[in-house]
């Protein structure tokens, strides 16, 4: 590639003196965290689409998308379907055959498109009766090609930039940037490795030859992100064990068993024990404790909080949302309050006056435990001595509100408390050692007894009526139903891809049509993520108290409140959903003592997908899932939203790239025997990326 424009251009240059990008669109690219060159030189295409070879109309196969060059052959007609629904439809031809062309809401494709000239188009062919047909191809002009003909990458995208502008900005940058970045990866590693040089990866990550070519690029990536990640991580731990904590005299837990109503699995005994050894160590504790929906984290957590304060000292658990800081509250305080602990809640909907006591009696050391939201870090809040900070959901927070929290605990003993962190997702153990960190991990790995068992079924469209029939004898037994829908508007499934809103259900129109057309004699809620919080809340709260029958959501739910009247979860467009975030919408029934049913409802016909979805009918094992997820898609569908805390991955995927993965822990193990803060010369690279890496993601290594 050669470099088309001679302006000054350097790493930290700032996006606007990149041709076709300029002030408006940086602003845009903005939004993506986009602000320097450098910045755009790690924005990798999401996907590449194979635009080398080029068929005729005969030729080209059916069912994969594929380049076809054909003339334009009649004017293009543009027709009215519905309010906001316009269709434009045109003939092209070749010498040996016709094929129709449907484009929706794309209007200019009008003027775009000139009779008796010919194209390129790519899509999708497909049959309709006897003539081939594409929708929504994109196309260019024979003659003038700017994306055929080669390996073409895709960018993720923000409004107003199309993919082609932004990979024309990507290619200057690479022509004239990817060359100056210093490689921080030592030659000795390299060779061993077999690994290309950082410039060449990147030219080839972003605009490959041949797909041998980007693979090769693609693994020097994942291994030098892997390798900086590696040695980031064995950074922090080792400076956390080098730091001094609270150090608490260990009381006899069997003190704390007997207070409870029930007996405890010998998995939760061993988390304490686990979680009880960290507090009384002299170092400060970070500890997650991960188990499966209903398994017992919370009597841990209480446990933990049960032996701080022994200790003398306060412990504060912060919940994402209102309803389940309350639900806990409700939880905890019988639990604890058999050993003589004083706990209080703290919303930021409480009135000013209960906000001012609450404030009160924690600096005065009159409350043991503190159950609340991220009302915890307001600024009125100071504790006597905050010696445990439990979080719960902890991917729900942001660093620096996990960090405010725990400076509070400075305030008191100038000591930092220690942290448990408790989670509900399962994740194979190696993965849960990269996601969490430096955190140490607990895995509750059995349910307790009694913990209803959810029958889970594989149902398609033909079967609806019958599912909604079995929607009303729930409720007419007196239960109620979670309805989870993947998309909140019908406009929001259009862009996602579907063609039309039917296609893919979308919260606001099924909870209408639930309403108006299936169940108008039932109570039927509406919850989504773009609620505001207090909507939510509410919703949330309707539901929990009994006066609605059906909740229509999007996996807002995933994390949320126990009803343990709900006795069925629905699932629309099952097959768009990871494994484990089925898992999670699942295990928002069986709280309860009724029989619990979760339905999945899909048409797709992949094999792949289907047996996805059949591991879950066949296992209510949230780690089984997790590993079978792993296998089968990639750590991706574990979360919604990326982990907070933890340098965020570009290019690394921690299940397909296991094994590289492996070799990069090895790498960083040896080099840090070798040179254990890499200080060496040939090491200043690293090191210096090392601190970038978690410094631009608020984790620092101070």
């Amino acid at each position: 590639m050669k470099a088309e424009y001679l302006e000054p251009l350097t790493l930290q240059s700032p996006l606007c003196v990149l041709p076709g990008i300029g002030e408006k669109r940086a602003v845009k690219l903005k939004k993506r965290n986009l602000y320097t060159v450098e910045d755009l030189l790690y924005w990798l295409p999401r996907e590449y689409r194979d635009l080398r070879q080029i068929y005729s109309i005969s030729d080209a196969p059916e069912g994969v998308p594929c380049c076809v060059k054909a003339l334009v052959a009649g004017l293009p007609v543009t027709s009215y379907i519905r309010s906001g629904m316009r269709l434009t439809r045109v003939t092209v031809a070749d010498e040996a055959g016709q094929m129709s062309l449907t484009f929706f809401n794309q209007v200019y494709v009008r003027s775009a498109l000139v009779r008796g000239e010919e194209y390129i188009f790519y899509g999708t062919v497909e049959r309709q009766g006897s003539r081939k047909a594409m929708t929504n191809p994109m196309f260019e002009k024979e003659g003038r090609r700017r994306f055929t003909g080669r390996i073409m990458p895709v960018y993720h995208l923000t409004a107003g930039i199309s993919n082609y502008v932004l990979s024309q900005a990507v290619r200057q940058a690479v022509v004239r940037c990817a060359g100056t970045l210093s490689d921080p990866l030592p030659e000795s590693v390299r060779e061993q490795y077999h690994l290309m040089g950082l410039g060449r990866a990147l030219q080839n990550v972003h605009f490959p030859t041949d797909f041998a070519e980007l693979e090769q690029a693609r693994r020097r990536l994942v291994f030098e992100e892997l390798l900086l990640l590696s040695l980031g991580l064995a950074l922090m731990r080792e400076r956390r064990g080098e730091g001094t904590g609270r150090k608490y005299r260990l009381f006899p837990l069997e003190e704390y068993y007997e207070t409870l109503p029930f007996s405890l699995t010998g998995a939760q005994k061993r988390t304490i024990e686990e979680a009880a050894a960290d507090l009384c160590s002299g170092l400060p504790m970070n500890r997650l404790v991960q188990g499966d929906v209903g398994s017992g984290k919370t009597v841990v957590a209480a446990a933990c909080a049960w032996l701080t304060a022994k200790n003398g000292a306060q412990s504060a658990m912060m919940a994402p949302t209102e309803i389940l800081a309350e639900q806990h509250y409700h939880t905890l305080s019988p639990l604890l309050e058999r050993s003589g602990l004083r706990v209080g809640l703290l919303t930021g909907s409480m009135k000013a006056k209960e906000k001012r006591d609450v404030y009160e009696r924690l600096e005065l050391g009159m409350i043991d435990l503190i159950v609340g939201t991220h009302a915890l870090i307001s600024e009125g809040v100071r504790f006597q001595d905050l010696g445990l900070v439990i979080t719960d959901e902890q991917h729900r927070f942001g660093v620096g509100q996990r960090a405010r929290l725990a400076e509070k605990g400075r305030e008191g003993s100038g000591q930092p408390p220690h942290v448990l962190v408790m989670s509900a997702t399962p994740i194979p153990r190696t993965l849960a050692l990269i996601i969490y960190g430096d955190l140490d991990v607990s895995v509750i790995d059995e349910l307790p007894p009694g913990r209803q068992h959810i029958d889970t079924f594989l149902i398609g469209e033909d079967k609806r009526e019958r599912m909604y029939g079995f929607v009303r004898k729930q409720v007419e037994e007196g239960h109620q139903v979670y309805m989870v829908c993947p998309s909140v508007s019908a406009e929001a499934a259009l862009e996602r891809g579907a063609m039309t809103a039917a296609e893919l259900k979308a919260v606001e129109e099924y909870a209408a049509e639930l309403q108006t057309r299936v169940f108008p004699d039932l109570r039927v809620g509406l919850v989504h993520g773009k609620l505001k919080p207090k909507a939510k809340e509410q919703v949330m709260g309707q539901f929990l108290r009994r006066e609605l029958d059906i909740l229509v959501s999007t996996t807002v739910i995933e994390v949320g409140v126990d009803v343990p009247n709900a006795t069925l979860m629905v699932i629309e467009n099952a097959e768009r959903f990871g494994l484990s975030q089925l898992h999670q919408l699942r295990g928002r029934v069986g709280r309860g003592k009724a029989k619990s049913y979760c339905v999945l409802v899909s048409d797709n016909r992949n094999p792949d997908t289907r047996q996805r979805m059949k591991v879950l009918c066949g296992t209510n094992d949230g780690f089984q899932i997790s590993e079978e997820d792993l296998k089968l898609r990639g750590p991706g569908d574990f979360f919604g939203a990326r982990q907070h805390g933890l340098p965020q991955l570009r290019v690394a995927d921690l299940a397909g790239d296991m094994r590289v993965l492996q070799q990069a822990r090895d790498t960083a193990e040896g080099l840090l025997a070798e040179d254990p803060g890499l200080q060496k010369p040939e090491n200043a690279g690293m090191m210096e990326r090392v601190q970038r890496l978690f410094e631009r993601n608020q984790d620092g290594l101070n």
